[in-house]
């Protein structure tokens, strides 16, 4: 600072700590040099008090300065955080960037773009994070107060501090001046801005009982984890069912059920809804439509699109290729010549790691070791000689960077021997990125022998017994050290043979292609020598000229120039490794002034870091230099570079016309490169191209928009001796236009002839033959392709625009990944991207490419800088491109996979990404910007006006009618039964009749057998047991409870015969039993108020219950959740004296009540339904029929006992059918996994009943030990059927991974089946002994969102397979019905499941009957074709199939497929989804998804997923969950929330309440690991 002569001393603190950051930057290689020194002067002229904390203005060529967008930045405040300041390092860190860097010009563009959209305010929701041990970045001080009043201004972090007592205004006027981004086109929050407005609360039918304390959890026994027979863990009360069913949830759920709609995350959501709502950028062209069965792409041509209209290219020929008398016949000739006439002569200087030479080769030792090796390779490898090289075997070179000596002792040794060498790099670890690609490169090329030096050797990863290690996907190699010790001299009489050039091959040149697949080009002998001639007559090299190479000598240009033409040419060359530029960049240029170097081989990164280097040195000269080759020219954002280093170091002596931009590729070689320029020659002139017209492959100069304008410089012009033509990059090679951009393909003897070992992709690329528009050849030569895109310009030069693998085709536009890096590097990548180092390729997501952009975020970025560099990455693309980004991702600094160069490993990065291995930190999804492709939304067509127009709308032509029965419920068959069992006629109007007459007939046979853990029978009932406790229950009623005559009674039991005998107590009693799960010791607070809800709700008279659970119900942890002083009555059944009622109660008529059934439904509903006495006895009759039930028959039932067909099979269909029930409770599995099975094993059980819950916990926990179990001797073979009770679709993938683990145990594949119930009807379905076994159809998941049922097979595309729930249980009808029209369906159609049965419930049981309610969904009659029947509504999808197997009547069986909830499913762009079948998709998207869940609010698709992974694996989880969804279904995931195993709520039956879900999620209780909203 002091050559300024400024006082640092009395500047303020904030100019020396921005002065620092710039020294630093400059140090770490972050910027240019002048621009930085730009920077130092604004922030020495600025007055002290108005800070200027902006990037400086950017210049143009010319270099004037343009103001920038924006002034003036509020000063940073002492909130926001300063990075440390290190001191300076004497070695400077490695380099920004492989191949790119950020161009003044470009930024100049990028700033004027967000200025533009600063205007638009743009307030993108930030993403929320927990804070973990894996965020690397720190936390942010800039905190917002978390005031308790729940302000509606969120935190940028989710951790917040505690509350202090600042307001929330002041903090965020803290943190708005705390930003100090120079232009900041988007405040991540808009404070205090689109808050949604409360909807007002529906009046709701009845008033909801008062309880106070936190919502209660409503059916759950325990918090236990996500295995666990019943978690279910809602946290919110269920709504009691009482109102329509239109009515019931979508009124609720405006208002998130009680959720305050200005909770944070619903501000959040709203702020994501309102920046979904401004209009794309690209209009919303409908490439497709989806016509139910497949989507087609529907041609739409812009008219404004750009196209060529120039004539037909012809192509370029180069100058003739000179013939020189004193030329060799070969190269190895060349070397031979010097290293016997010019033995002395410098050949190759190699340099340390400080810069300083450490050795010369001279022509004639590199001859004299050339000969030895060759010698040595032919004649001493094998033992006893035997020659294990024969020519034309290929042999790998694995030699470091710093050691080019070695390599070209190696190179030119193999070329003597006449063997291949194939140049690779070293390996130094076994999880290199792209090492098994190299592997697949020498596999292909049959490489067994590896030549290395004795120092790369030794620094090889090796086993523990010290042998080499074998990398992945790499053939097994002999390794050989080349050092001269190890080398033999041969005799006098031993001379390589050097036969002249031929079209053998000389070397194989490694090659990565955009997919990572590495492929070795063949370079032939004629051709290296070709290309040797070429380049000597192109670059005009002079025999003794020096030259100094900065390019990796193994490939391309520097094995070109720096080894193989220097050779022949006898030039001497300068070697300066990767590592010395690292340490010293300026070592390059200070070897051109000591050396008098003529001719330079550099890329742009070695442009830039020596001018950043250079105030280090003010006496270099680079005057000698009279040829700069710019490797990398052809990358459109060199033009910057070169010139920058140009106005640098022109005052040192570099002459404009000594810069040379040249194109190659290891195909092609050389491609075309700028001749050296006659001294005071005008430069040539620069292409100013539009960036619109590039993406559509057309060549139009920029004149309206300049922030949109491509500048390139041309490459020179085609090489000596070749023929090169413009060829479109696909399809067919057709000739372009003139003013069309293609890819260059090149005929010249100078070229690759094939890639080795490969010969079917030889073909396409090598061996092109171009044609005219007409599509006929237009020769016969073959062209080369050289993966470059170009044009031909003014004067025959070549202009390059890009590379074929770097080109991103997104909706049939053109964008190159260099300009998009070069963008995104433009946008202040200084406080975020950790050395530049970003990276861009496109993924193929739902029929079109999609660009993502990862970087690396520097260690100290804070959050709130990386999310405000990402939102406006996205606007810049967006201006500038015209193109939205699918994907933006910050991954830690330092984890991207790297190239042996260290540059950014594009296709392993690819890979990461896709297979969710990346682990981002930050990730900005953004699917509603880009994809622009998605079908049309599905209209609605209006319900019809009469029964005709929807007869012929709804019934196909020769589509039956939609309907199915099960047997008959005669009363012929149950005479048979009487005469069997003996069972009094009218009993089966009454169990409680039933219980007695079994008491008195039958009086000790057993009829309930309770297990505990171990498998011991701790209690039994037999028939007259269970007939006397029942009275002695009934009379305490009256007594103790004074009950009278239809009171309900609460049941409050855990699952076992207690239960059992006091709901045969109610009804001796003449009261209503009403079972209820008892709460959780352990969790009271989630599972009581459920429990006092159902009493409240069903007005229950008494509470009959345990003495434990009665010290309970009155304990201080109940009275904290509930009002314990209001409970009805309890009575303690445990030790009633032996009393008799009076009388045994006998209902008037069938149609009183039985009992009541509650439960919660997924949608987090709580119903009561009243089941009569005549539905019981039905549906016991019905269920003994379907399954053969009588006295002698045992069965096992692992279910809940409290509601639905569980508690049916629990608690009545013993005393009905008199079959001996051995019962499980579901929780003694969780201390004894085998508990279910072993019963099974030892009772030799035929018939089982259980939940998925069940299932599950066996499929998961005892699946992996079937031999343990066959050991202990464990045999399912008895197992006859084995039914899983539920109310929801079949679990297919759960069944028939359940047959197939206890397979081995003998269990028939046949005997698992699924039955299925309803709120309206306990049992639908339920697999019999009899008839034929449940079928599986694949239906098409697109027709089915049409609500059309198409058959498919078997893994067919979208095909999904749905398994038959069980067999219709005798006397029930079934008809699909369509729920807006009430019509009947044919059989092709998805619609609603009506039945008709006398076991249907009689209706809900509400505080206020609902009349209308009642009828609506219990007796509701179709709108045509039977008006009379009376049906009820299940509330679920479901369609009927006629299959081709016969029933026991000898009839084809019709079976009745269950789809789904209809109040579950999700109506999304006109069409219907299933949430279960998105949560298929999403849990197969990744290893670490345990369970996911979906929902939708206010048309945002909500998925929430479990991460059963590390929390590293979180942030992967957002793409693949995006990725899948698109794909699968064709819609955009609106919020993606990871959070912790079992968060998901799931009920008594394992059912996910997926309502609960999203009310807690709304109200923000999830503690969620991330939250990703995709913008």
């Amino acid at each position: 600072m002091a050559d300024r002569g400024v006082d640092m001393s009395a500047l303020p603190k904030e100019v020396k700590d921005q002065l620092a950051e710039l020294d630093l930057e400059l140090s770490e290689g972050k910027r240019f040099s002048p621009e930085i020194e730009r920077q130092r002067e604004k922030r020495l002229e600025t007055p002290p008090p108005a800070y200027d904390a902006q990037a400086p203005g950017p210049s143009n060529a010319s270099g004037s300065t343009h103001a920038n967008a924006q002034t003036q930045a509020p000063p940073p405040s002492s909130s926001s955080r300063y990075r440390e300041h290190r001191s300076r390092r004497p070695h400077r860190s490695g380099g920004t960037r492989d191949d790119r860097y950020r161009s003044d010009i470009h930024t100049e563009a990028v700033q004027a773009a967000l200025a533009k959209h600063k205007e638009e305010k743009m307030a993108l929701p930030m993403p929320t994070k927990r804070r973990s041990t894996y965020v690397q970045s720190p936390i942010n001080n800039c905190t917002p107060p978390d005031s308790s009043s729940g302000s509606e201004d969120e935190a940028p972090t989710s951790l917040l501090q505690p509350p202090s007592l600042q307001s929330p205004d002041s903090w965020i006027n803290r943190s708005v001046q705390g930003s100090s981004t120079s232009s900041s086109a988007s405040s991540t929050l808009s404070h205090g801005e689109g808050k949604p407005q409360a909807q007002s609360q529906p009046p709701q039918p009845q008033p909801q009982p008062q309880y106070h304390g936190p919502p209660p959890d409503v059916t759950a026994l325990a918090p236990q984890a996500r295995g666990s027979t019943q978690v279910d863990r809602p946290n919110n009360p269920p709504v009691v069912r009482g109102m329509s069913r239109g009515q019931s949830r979508s009124s609720m759920m405006e208002t998130a059920d009680g959720v305050p709609v200005n909770s944070r995350v619903s501000t959040k959501i709203q702020q994501l809804l309102n920046t979904l709502k401004r209009p794309k950028r690209p209009p919303l062209s409908e490439f497709f439509m989806d016509d139910q069965e497949e989507i087609v792409e529907v041609p739409q041509v812009d008219p404004n699109t750009p196209r060529p209209e120039g004539r037909q290219i012809i192509p370029v020929k180069g100058e003739p290729l000179g013939v020189v008398s004193n030329w060799p016949p070969a190269l190895q000739a060349a070397l031979a010549r010097w290293g016997a006439t010019q033995g002395k002569s410098p050949a190759l200087t190699a340099l340390d790691i400080t810069g300083k030479p450490l050795y010369t080769l001279t022509y004639g030792k590199l001859w004299s070791r050339s000969v030895k090796l060759a010698y040595t390779l032919l004649n001493k490898l094998g033992p006893k000689n035997e020659q294990i090289l024969k020519p034309g075997d290929r042999v790998a070179l694995v030699y470091p960077n710093s050691d080019p000596g070695m390599f070209w002792v190696a190179f030119y040794g193999c070329l003597l021997a006449e063997v291949i060498p194939v140049p690779i790099e070293v390996p130094l670890s076994r999880k290199d990125a792209g090492s098994s690609q190299v592997g697949f490169l020498l596999g292909s090329c049959g490489v067994g022998l590896a030549l290395t030096s004795e120092i790369c050797l030794k620094g090889l990863p090796k086993t523990p017994t010290g042998e080499i290690l074998q990398f992945k996907g790499w053939p097994r190699l002999k390794w050989v050290v080349t050092d001269s010790k190890y080398l033999t001299k041969p005799g006098k009489d031993w001379q390589p043979h050097i036969p002249t050039a031929n079209t053998e091959p000389a070397y194989i040149e490694y090659k990565a292609s955009k997919e990572g697949t590495v492929m070795g080009v063949a370079v032939a002998k004629v051709a290296m020598l070709t290309h040797c001639q070429a380049l000597t007559q192109a670059c005009n090299y002079c025999e003794g000229e020096t030259l100094v190479n900065v390019l990796d000598f193994k490939k391309d240009m520097g094995l070109w120039h720096g080894v193989l033409t220097s050779v022949m040419n006898r030039i001497h060359t300068i070697s300066v490794p990767y590592a010395v530029m690292k340490a010293c960049p300026l070592s390059w240029v200070q070897r051109v002034h000591i050396h008098k170097a003529r001719v330079a081989l550099v890329k742009c990164r070695d442009l830039h870091w020596a001018m950043m280097a250079h105030r280090d040195q003010r006496d270099t000269s680079l005057a000698s230099l009279r040829m700069l080759v710019v490797a990398d020219g052809a990358n459109p954002w060199s033009v910057s570079s070169c010139d920058a280093f140009l106005n640098m170091f022109q005052s040192h002596g570099l002459k404009p016309e000594a810069i040379c931009p040249c194109a190659t590729s290891p195909e092609a070689m050389t491609v075309a490169i700028r001749r050296p320029g006659v001294p005071g020659t005008p430069l040539p002139a620069r292409a100013i191209l539009s960036m619109g017209g590039l993406s559509h492959g057309v060549i139009r100069v920029n004149t309206e928009d300049k922030n949109s304008a491509l500048t390139v410089q041309d490459v020179g012009h085609v090489m000596p001796g070749a023929l090169m033509c413009i060829v479109k990059p696909d399809g067919p090679p057709q000739l372009c236009k003139t003013d069309e951009i293609g890819e260059i393909v090149v005929n010249s003897r100078a070229g690759g002839n094939m890639y080795y070992g490969l010969p079917g992709v030889t073909k396409n690329t090598f061996e092109v033959i171009p044609v005219n528009a007409l599509g006929a050849p237009i020769g016969e030569i073959p062209f080369v392709r050289s993966g470059l895109l170009g044009f031909v310009g003014p004067g025959s030069l070549i202009f390059v625009v890009g590379k074929n693998e770097g080109l991103l085709m997104v909706s049939g536009r053109r964008h190159n990944a260099d300009d998009l890096v070069a963008t995104a590097l433009a946008v202040e990548p200084v406080k975020t991207v950790y050395r530049g180092r970003i990276t861009v390729f496109s993924v193929t997501v739902f029929y079109d490419e999609r660009i993502v952009i990862v970087a690396e975020q520097r260690p100290d970025a804070s959050e709130e800088d990386s999310f405000q560099w990402m939102s406006r990455v996205l606007q810049a693309i967006d201006s500038i491109h015209q193109v939205g980004l699918y994907c933006l991702a910050l991954v830690p600094a330092n984890t991207l996979p790297k190239t042996p160069l260290g540059g950014i490993h594009i296709s392993e990065t690819k890979q990461h990404f896709l297979d969710g291995n990346l682990h981002p930190c930050n990730i900005l999804m953004c699917p509603h910007t880009c994809v622009t492709n998605l079908p049309k939304p599905r209209q609605k067509q209006p319900v019809g006006v009469g029964p005709a127009s929807i007869m012929v709308g709804n019934l196909v032509a020769g589509k039956r009618i939609a309907q199915a029965a099960g047997r008959d419920l005669g009363m012929i068959e149950d005479q048979d039964l009487v005469r069997k069992v003996g069972l009094p006629q009218d009993s089966h109007q009454f169990l409680s009749e039933a219980l007695q007459w079994r008491a008195q007939t039958d009086p000790d046979h057993c009829l309930y057998v309770l297990l505990n853990a171990k498998g011991v029978a701790v209690c039994t009932a037999t028939c007259v047991q269970l007939h006397k406790r029942a009275e002695k229950i009934a009379a305490a009623l009256t007594e103790k409870g004074s009950i009278n005559t239809g009171d309900n009674v609460v049941l409050l039991y855990p699952p076992g015969i207690d239960l059992i005998a006091s709901f045969y107590g109610c009804l001796y009693a003449g009261c209503v039993p009403v079972t209820v799960r008892p709460p959780h010791p352990q969790n009271l607070a989630a599972t009581l108020p459920t429990v006092r809800m159902i009493i409240d709700v069903s007005k229950a008279a008494c509470i009959l219950t345990t003495q434990n659970l009665m010290r309970i119900l009155r304990s201080k942890e109940a009275a904290a959740t509930v009002n314990i002083k209001t409970w009805p009555t309890i009575v303690d059944t445990d030790d009633l004296p032996r009393r008799r009622p009076p009388t045994i109660y006998k209902p008037p008529t069938a149609e009183m009540i039985a009992y009541l059934d509650f439960s919660v439904s997924t949608t987090g509903m709580l119903t009561g339904v009243k089941i009569s006495h005549a539905a019981v006895s039905a549906l016991c009759r019905s269920i003994k029929l379907q399954c053969e039930l009588y006295s002698s028959r045992q069965i096992a039932i692992c279910l809940d006992p409290y509601c639905g067909l569980g508690f049916v099979l629990w608690c009545l269909a013993s005393v009905y059918s008199g079959h001996q029930s051995i019962l499980i409770p579901p929780l003694e599995l969780e201390s004894c996994l085998p508990l279910w099975l072993s019963t099974l094993s030892q009772y030799r059980i035929r018939d089982t009943f259980c939940s998925y819950s069940v299932m599950e916990l066996c499929t998961k926990g005892i699946g992996t030990q079937t031999e343990i179990l066959k050991s202990r001797g464990l045999n399912l073979s008895c197992v006859r059927s084995c039914v899983v009770i539920a109310e929801e679709r079949p679990r297919l993938a759960l069944t028939m991974s359940f047959s197939k683990l206890f397979k081995d145990l003998g269990l028939s594949p046949r005997a698992v089946s699924t039955a299925f119930g309803s709120r309206v009807n306990l049992a639908i379905c339920l697999q019999g002994t009899t008839g034929p076994d449940p079928s599986t159809v694949y239906v098409d998941m697109k027709s089915l969102r049409h609500d059309r049922v198409r058959l498919v097979e078997r893994g067919a595309p979208q095909s999904l397979p749905l398994m038959e729930s069980g067999k219709i249980l005798p006397g029930v009808r079934v008809i699909i019905v369509n729920p807006e029209t009430r019509g009947p369906l044919g059989d092709s159609h998805l619609g609603e499941i009506w039945i008709n049965s006398p076991h249907s419930a009689s209706g809900y049981y509400t505080i206020y009957g609902e009349e209308s309610l009642q009828a609506d969904h219990f007796n509701t009659k179709l709108s045509f074709g039977d008006p009379t029947t009376l049906w009820a509504r299940t509330g679920y999808l479901g369609f009927v199939k006629r299959t081709e197997l016969l029933d026991a009547a000898g009839d084809r069986h019709d079976a009745l497929f269950v789809v789904g909830s209809l109040d579950e499913t999700l109506e999304l762009r006109g069409l219907r989804y299933h949430p279960i079948d998105i949560e298929t998709s999403v849990s197969r998207a990744h290893r670490s998804i345990a369970e996911s869940a979906v929902f939708t609010w206010t048309n945002l698709l909500v998925v929430v997923a479990e991460l059963c992974g590390s929390e590293q694996d979180a942030l992967d989880l957002v793409p693949l969950v995006t990725n899948v969804v698109l794909e699968e279904h064709h819609l955009i995931v609106g919020v993606v929330v990871i959070v912790d195993p079992g968060v998901i709520p799931i009920n008594s039956r394992g059912e996910k309440q997926r309502m609960h879900l999203r009310d807690s999620f709304l109200a923000d209780q999830l503690d969620p690991i991330y939250v990703a909203y995709n913008m």
